[in-house]
């Protein structure tokens, strides 16, 4: 039987780091509700954070799997200011919305809201973002708190709503190029095949089908 992924994604840390192999905190919390993962696999939580699990769900406790990473201290992102080129690849890519700047503008981390994710780190072209230890000695859930995990959680949902709204409005303009490129796709193709044409267009046809119920169900 299912267990209740509530319940479960209340006693995960909210870092939204993605090294438990899913997406984000609440993607894995389902996936060990239903079974599909281990409740072993956060190496933010750390032991802690598995002991916590196995309240919850009934599971027996297991040492945190290695191939998820290792139980470490609460880690906080810094930029190096002389550095940055203002490309706010880091601030796309952080959940909590802890980066601040604008587009070739200096950028900087809001030390409260970084949860340590290390997202930012690959999307930095120019690797001027560093982490640095914010807990000393202290390692997975125990260099935590409820009111961070919270914070962490609530500021990850309004980064989404702020996405999710982004895409929206980029949407009508996607669909409408799209549309005018298959309504005369040869012109638009440096390719003459038909069939060629022909599988381009119904990969365009889909593509616009696609897009056309997202809306609807934005609308509803």
């Amino acid at each position: 039987m299912p267990l209740d992924a509530l319940p479960i994604l209340a006693e995960l840390p909210q870092t939204q780091c993605t090294r438990c192999g899913y997406p984000d905190c609440q993607a894995y919390a389902q996936a060990i509700a239903s079974g599909a993962a281990g409740i072993n696999q956060c190496p933010p939580g750390g032991q802690a954070g598995i002991k916590r699990l196995s309240a919850v769900t009934g599971l027996p406790e297991l040492p945190l799997n290695p191939g998820n990473g290792i139980e470490s201290p609460r880690m906080v992102a810094f930029i190096d200011e002389d550095w940055c080129i203002g490309c706010t690849l880091c601030i796309n890519a952080c959940p909590t919305d802890a980066i601040v700047g604008s587009n070739k503008r200096m950028h900087t981390v809001i030390e409260r809201y970084c949860t340590g994710c290390e997202l930012c780190l690959p999307a930095c072209p120019v690797d001027c973002i560093q982490l640095e230890n914010s807990s000393g000695e202290t390692t997975g859930w125990d260099a935590w708190s409820v009111e961070l995990a919270d914070q962490a959680r609530s500021r990850y949902a309004a980064f989404q709503q702020r996405r999710d709204a982004s895409i929206a409005a980029l949407e009508p303009a996607r669909a409408r190029r799209a549309q005018e490129k298959l309504s005369d796709l040869a012109s638009h193709s440096p390719v003459a095949a038909p069939a060629v044409l022909e599988h381009k267009r119904q990969v365009i046809a889909a593509a616009l089908e696609r897009a056309r119920a997202r809306q609807a169900r934005t609308l509803d």
